[in-house]
């Protein structure tokens, strides 16, 4: 499936409708997230992960469209950006530890036999990929974009360029220098603009995270990837899948969100976005909110 590229909305969304019951916050482990609820309050439940170095308003054009086709939408801040989440060991952002968070989540929305469906971005398809993993009985769907089922990452080192395009999770494995040049000198955000950051994006990024004290605790996702079993990987998905990747993808080659597919033993899509870069939310919010809502209305 193959759609030509879109460009984000120029006006700002409707507020959310309906307060009730609405989760403003969620806590596990002495961590405290920050939560963006919108939508129908009985709708069915749509969770919304960010990745690396955005927070949960990258969803801003997305989940106004998911409410308006009746889904309820729940946007976390995660581990490391939201303000009341931020331990500084390394060792506090393992994927299983991330990955649990997001279960709460799923626990105060729904209980804790509830099932939602799960969308992630980036880091946040990481995320999105350990819960179908390990956590897939409370999941109707997954839709993963930009980064491809762990196995498949592994696989497309040896299959693809990946690795080459992988040269920055080596220099953020560093102690202080890179937030020191993502902070001070402008160095990360040089290479955000080179991915395709747009102006606005960047704009996001230095207030959402450099300016609010995220970045040293956001790097620690990257830090804490040595510290993961590596036999985690391999699991395989039992959840209905969407995989979408856009071919303007600087850090992701083709390979892996293509063959991703072969670790997943249920209803498997993938989707290519002609013209769009790694920033897909943002930047195609509405080619992604049509694929997120085939992918939910077929379950």
């Amino acid at each position: 499936m193959t759609e030509p590229p879109n460009e984000a909305p120029s006006q700002a969304p409707d507020e959310p409708t309906g307060s009730e019951h609405r989760i403003t916050s969620v806590s596990r482990a002495g961590l405290t997230f920050d939560v963006h609820d919108s939508g129908p309050a009985d709708g069915e439940v749509v969770v919304l992960l960010h990745g690396f170095p955005e927070r949960a308003t990258c969803w801003t054009y997305v989940a106004p469209q998911l409410n308006a086709a009746g889904y309820r939408t729940l946007a976390m801040d995660q581990r490391g950006y939201s303000r009341g989440a931020r331990p500084t060991r390394r060792r506090d952002y393992r994927t299983g530890d991330l990955a649990r968070d997001v279960v709460a989540l799923i626990d105060a929305a729904v209980g804790p036999d509830g099932t939602v469906h799960l969308v992630g971005h980036d880091w946040g398809a990481i995320v999105a990929w350990s819960l179908a993993q390990h956590h897939g009985l409370r999941l109707r769907s997954l839709t993963a974009v930009s980064v491809p089922h762990p196995q498949a990452f592994v696989s497309a080192v040896k299959h693809s360029p990946q690795l080459l395009r992988s040269w920055y999770m080596g220099f953020f494995q560093l102690p202080v220098l890179p937030e020191l040049l993502g902070a001070h000198t402008g160095r990360v955000e040089a290479m955000l603009a080179s991915s395709g950051m747009t102006e606005g994006d960047l704009a996001r990024y230095r207030r959402e995270v450099v300016e609010d004290g995220a970045l040293p605790t956001a790097l620690n996702w990257y830090r804490a990837l040595p510290l993961t079993d590596p036999r985690s990987a391999r699991a395989r998905v039992r959840v209905p899948t969407t995989m979408v990747w856009s071919d303007g993808d600087t850090a992701i080659d083709r390979w892996g969100p293509a063959n991703s597919g072969r670790w997943v033993d249920a209803p498997f899509t993938y989707v290519e976005l002609p013209g769009v870069t790694h920033w897909i939310p943002s930047q195609a919010p509405d080619l992604l909110a049509s694929v997120i809502l085939e992918r939910v209305g077929a379950q």
